[in-house]
């Protein structure tokens, strides 16, 4: 994919801010851009949601299958992730100009989601041992790119699994370690994912010059980084993955500041959302208790 441009001295007057902790759109250097998220919002699929950060805009759809399980992991339930940059979310992205970012944010919302450090309860997607479990296939389409999309496609990504609802299974046992199941057709029986609110968010810390990083960059802001330090936290603070990227270093000492960074900003962060989804989610059943409808507001109905 063609690198977009950007002149010298566009360059050196976002460094300059940088350094001086006055972006150029007024931001210091660990404030994030305002943004928004709803879940519910795709009714074909098991659970949905949209985030928009600054003017980075991300759809996530989580469709629920049965499958077989992983011959390595015999009693887990498996995710599967894919990641799509629209042609129409930027001019780079036109033809196969987004098939490298495809696959580099496909691999790493999968390894971010896809094992123990998840923090999901993957045993509880198991239906029969070494045989049949449920598959969720996460679908991320990045609708618009303003920069920072991993962060961004985690956040969304974190809340369409909290709207994911599991079908209720009954299993029967044949004899002679044989099993037949059954699933549960009524959506009132489905029950929500376990362990989500153990799922970690990313912070991505893009390097400036010798000593300086920000959050939440601006596409802009991406081209004069040096390097990338993208932390999975969860809410405890906990780091549960950690990336470099591009080709710059980082010191020991700036790798350990960032590290602190990375998991003092999540927290918040993590806690802001959730009580967001939580409140949301008990407002809609609300509604539903007392045969109220339930408005659709649009996408953007809910703004943290």
């Amino acid at each position: 994919m063609p690198a977009p441009l950007i002149s010298p001295a566009e360059k050196s007057y976002i460094q300059q801010g940088v350094e001086q902790d006055c972006r150029a759109d007024g931001r210091a250097r660990l404030d994030y851009r305002h943004f928004v998220v709803e879940s519910g919002i795709l009714s074909q699929a098991s659970g949905s949601a949209r985030c928009r950060l600054g003017d980075s805009d991300i759809l996530v759809g989580v469709k629920v299958e049965i499958g077989e399980v992983d011959p390595l992991r015999p009693k887990q339930g498996r995710i599967v992730c894919n990641v799509e940059c629209s042609p129409s979310a930027s001019q780079q992205f036109e033809g196969r100009g987004a098939d490298e970012l495809n696959n580099t944010l496909t691999r790493t919302l999968d390894r971010l989601f896809s094992g123990p450090q998840s923090g999901l309860d993957l045993d509880s997607l198991c239906i029969i041992p070494n045989q049949q479990c449920w598959v969720l296939y996460v679908d991320a389409m990045v609708m618009d790119a303003a920069g920072n999309l991993l962060d961004c496609i985690v956040l969304a990504t974190r809340a369409a699994l909290y709207n994911t609802r599991i079908p209720k299974t009954e299993i029967e046992d044949l004899g002679d370690g044989e099993f037949a199941f059954d699933v549960m057709d009524d959506i009132e029986d489905a029950e929500p994912i376990k362990g989500w609110d153990n799922m970690p968010i990313s912070v991505s810390l893009y390097k400036m010059g010798l000593n300086r990083y920000i959050l939440d960059p601006t596409t802009l802001e991406e081209l004069c980084s040096d390097a990338v330090l993208t932390v999975g936290v969860n809410k405890l603070g906990q780091v549960c993955s950690m990336k470099k990227s591009l080709n710059g270093s980082i010191e020991t000492s700036l790798l350990n500041e960032m590290i602190t960074t990375a998991t003092e900003v999540a927290k918040p962060i993590i806690q802001q959302f959730d009580t967001k989804l939580i409140d949301d989610e008990r407002i809609v059943q609300e509604k539903k208790k007392q045969g109220t409808p339930v408005e659709t507001i649009g996408f953007f109905a809910s703004v943290i």
